[in-house]
């Protein structure tokens, strides 16, 4: 007899019944060996970055099947907000969505439908065929299936800023995500993330999903930056990435031990 498997719970689940802010780290390395590394680090979230980092499909999977023996909530971002990209991840059991640049209400709605069966939705159908459902070894996978993905969306220009607010209470968005880079660019201040105008904006996201009941998260790599955004709400943050952690910390032992060994000044601490 087939094993019949239970869901895990959502990223929106985990969320809702958080008594404290969530933290987690970018998989961007697309290695599955790192990501369960990260996995296993006491972290709550290892999110898979499709976005900006040269993963594709099955690097996604090998990575959600090393995450999976943690309690570490996985969440793939995918590259665009496009309903077949969108159902691909799906079906290959991501059950956690993020979705880059959403930047209206009707952006946000569109996204709801791509991750929902019909007639809520427009995902596709072949849940029998793929690791979602773990091949139909989830009972009732169709029928409960809506409930089984969770849905975040980033808040990353000017415009999303502005409609952050409505974006978070659009029915079907579990969490919003504030990206700083992106969102500095947009507003004419590229590479200040920690510009006081920037650090306004994220803060006012912050507090329009508490408004909405909709948590906000944060990426903030920013030590003192992210308790300044735990301290204004925010629901979890990311706070490193594999790739920067291994870039820092490799370029620390070049300052230790190349830098003494030549006679050179030892380049700038990070």
């Amino acid at each position: 007899m087939p094993i019949r498997l239970d869901p895990t719970p959502t990223f929106g689940d985990r969320l809702r019944a958080a008594d404290r802010t969530l933290y987690g780290m970018w998989s961007c390395a697309g290695s599955p060996l790192v990501a369960e590394i990260c996995a296993g680090s006491g972290l709550d979230i290892v999110l898979i970055d499709g976005e900006h980092s040269p993963v594709g499909l099955e690097s996604i999977l090998a990575q959600l099947q090393a995450i999976a023996a943690y309690p570490a909530v996985p969440v793939v971002r995918a590259p665009i907000g496009d309903p077949v990209v969108l159902k691909q991840l799906l079906d290959l059991g991501a059950q956690n969505i993020l979705v880059p640049m959403v930047d209206s209400v009707e952006e946000a709605t569109a996204m709801v439908r791509a991750v929902r069966y019909p007639p809520h939705g427009v995902r596709g159908v072949g849940s029998a065929l793929a690791r979602s459902s773990r091949w139909s070894r989830i009972p009732d996978y169709l029928a409960r299936a809506n409930d089984l993905v969770s849905l975040t969306v980033q808040i990353e220009t000017v415009d999303a800023l502005e409609a952050a607010g409505a974006i978070a209470g659009v029915d079907g968005v579990d969490a919003l995500l504030v990206g700083p880079a992106d969102l500095a660019a947009s507003m004419g201040l590229l590479g200040q993330q920690n510009h006081p105008r920037v650090i306004d904006a994220v803060e006012h996201v912050i507090e329009a999903g508490r408004a909405a009941g909709t948590p906000v998260g944060v990426n903030a790599f920013d030590p003192a930056t992210a308790d300044r955004y735990a301290a204004a709400g925010a629901a979890y943050l990311l706070v490193g990435s594999d790739v920067t952690l291994l870039a820092r910390a490799s370029e620390s032992l070049a300052s230790r031990f190349v830098g003494d060994a030549d006679g050179s000044a030892p380049p700038a601490s990070y």
